[in-house]
């Protein structure tokens, strides 16, 4: 290389460095761009309708979702219900608080493929505490 090609092998690698997807995506945040929830953690949104998901190999079982359309943007995402009759206390045109459920890399977490959000709250009332019969579903 010869003497004082350090700036030259600094620009080189600066420019190469564009071509490392992990880098272009961490640096012009598109993770955050393309994401429904733009970033937050959690999200507040209209319950459109209740449908059942089948679980992935070797489970067989039925797992409780719902399509969820976002206040903030309009997108529209699944969502895991969760808890033993769950989706009981969950109506059409209720309003929902949504969190991801944190599988690896932001992909879908156990056997349920496809769902990356779960219902945390419904009309402002926690949902484990309604299932768990602590409280009354709300009127709106």
């Amino acid at each position: 290389m010869g003497l004082k090609s350090a700036k030259k092998l600094i620009k080189k690698r600066k420019k190469f460095r564009w071509k490392d997807r992990h880098y272009k995506v961490k640096t012009l945040d598109l993770f955050a761009k393309s994401d429904p929830l733009k970033g937050a953690s959690q999200a507040r949104g209209i319950v459109l309708s209740k449908f059942q998901k089948e679980a992935a190999q070797p489970n067989s079982a039925m797992r409780k979702c719902c399509r969820v359309q976002l206040k903030k943007n309009g997108k529209i995402v699944g969502a895991f219900i969760p808890g033993n009759l769950g989706q009981k206390f969950i109506n059409e045109h209720d309003e929902v608080l949504i969190e991801r459920i944190g599988g690896k890399q932001g992909r879908a977490k156990g056997d349920i493929r496809g769902i990356r959000f779960q219902v945390i709250q419904v009309n402002d009332q926690p949902l484990h505490l309604l299932v768990a019969g602590k409280i009354e579903k709300g009127r709106r």
